[in-house]
């Protein structure tokens, strides 16, 4: 946003106003709009006064630091706008009522912002615009199509459908994998106090035993001894690249791709399939449904693609709408992605030879959302071979380097 000085000329006197806008023709809007009855004469570009760069600056580092709006908090508000408009009641009061009503802060600043622009006469989505972050380009896209169509809540209520559907997916996925990740927890604990604690005491009997210790031994007498002399250190170590780890592939766009690009490799079992499911699933959900709701393909395409995290795979994905512009057809420029199956991609030429893309896409949909769940519901069995081998690499070298160098201490003493 822009500072303009509007002058405005008011029974005979003129005076400046300033007024927030994108260029200098919907500076002088606004100010008709928030002056009626006076005449704007022009507007001239300003640079923001201090307490507004101020506050700009203090509202930039609130928003890098602020954790995510949470998404039932999203979906519970635009649900009842949706109710809302439905029963007749005007924006501007909807959005006041939701902002009273809503007990997170930042929504309820957000709500307020926004009615507050609609008072001024700005429309719902250009209102919604600054906010695309916080609330996702679909809903963006969602507002744009109900304005259009002059059915607010139909566009919402399904809005709120959509966001439900990805929100139960994720839950159900973290679910799945949260008692593995615990047992794996667990059992780097429990080595750890076994090392620290069972080791030692067989310690000073192996540093009497003359002969050549056995390799599993070695390696649990070096383990001990890192963790008893550098044990917080290999902790901070650890904290610290998980952190780094994060900040880098938050920051920085290169070193995000090769993550995203190694962990859809098929040598990560399990993971790369976990995000290739989830992400066509959300892709494919957003894309059918905007195209159903009238939507046109090219700017569905483009909303649709802005939902993919794997910056891997929204390579690709840029890819279709790129290469639609150029005359390809849908299935055409899917299938140069490398991403669907040759039976997918039969569905989608069909219903773009029969004028049912939307059908097709949401079989499509239904398709890549039958595999996920199938994929969340036996994620415990696929999980359970790699945790009995860990399981079983950790009991075997703890008996291993233990009992070995005593069965050797037996031997040598019956000799």
């Amino acid at each position: 946003m822009k500072y303009f000085n509007t002058t405005i000329i008011e029974k005979g006197r003129r005076r400046l106003e300033p007024i927030m806008a994108e260029n200098k023709m919907e500076a002088v809007k606004l100010a008709k709009i928030k002056f009626p009855f006076t005449m704007v004469v022009k507007a001239v570009e300003i640079s923001a006064p201090v307490e507004n760069r101020v506050a700009d600056t203090w509202k930039n580092f609130r928003i890098k630091f602020r954790s995510k709006i949470p998404i039932n908090d999203k979906i519970s508000t635009i649900r009842q706008i949706a109710v809302m408009s439905d029963a007749g009641i005007a924006i501007n009061t909807t959005l006041e009522d939701v902002s009273d009503n809503i007990n997170n802060e930042e929504l309820k600043e957000i709500y307020g912002a926004m009615n507050a622009d609609i008072n001024a006469g700005k429309s719902l989505s250009d209102a919604m615009k600054p906010y695309a972050e916080e609330f996702g380009h679909v809903a963006l896209a969602m507002t744009t199509l109900g304005e259009r169509t002059g059915n607010v809540s139909g566009a919402y209520h399904k809005l709120a459908d959509m966001m439900e559907n990805l929100r139960d997916n994720t839950a159900k996925f973290k679910k799945a994998v949260r008692s593995p990740l615990i047992t794996l927890v667990a059992m780097a604990i429990a080595f750890t106090i076994l090392i620290m604690v069972v080791v030692p005491k067989f310690k000073d009997i192996f540093s009497k035993f003359k002969t050549e210790l056995p390799l599993p031994t070695k390696i649990l007498l070096d383990l001990e001894w890192a963790f008893s002399n550098f044990g917080i250190f290999i902790i901070i170590i650890i904290f610290a690249m998980i952190y780094a780890a994060k900040h880098f592939y938050r920051t920085d766009k290169e070193f995000r791709y090769k993550v995203d690009n190694i962990l859809i490799h098929p040598r990560f079992y399990l993971i790369n399939k976990a995000i290739f499911l989830s992400t066509m699933h959300k892709y494919n959900l957003v894309f059918s449904e905007l195209v159903q709701a009238g939507i046109p393909i090219s700017e569905a395409l483009e909303t649709a693609v802005d939902m993919v995290d794997n910056l891997a795979i929204k390579e690709k994905l840029l890819t279709v709408n790129a290469n639609i512009g150029r005359g390809m057809s849908l299935t055409e420029a899917f299938t140069l992605t490398g991403l669907y199956e040759n039976m997918l991609l039969q569905m989608i030429k069909a219903g773009e030879a029969s004028g049912q893309l939307d059908t097709m896409m949401s079989k499509v949909t239904q398709y890549y959302d039958r595999e996920f769940q199938d994929f969340i519901d036996n994620l415990s069995v696929y999980i359970e071979p790699i945790m009995m081998f860990f399981i079983a690499a950790l009991v075997l070298l703890m008996a291993l380097g233990i009992f070995m160098p005593m069965w050797d201490m037996g031997r040598a003493a019956k000799g």
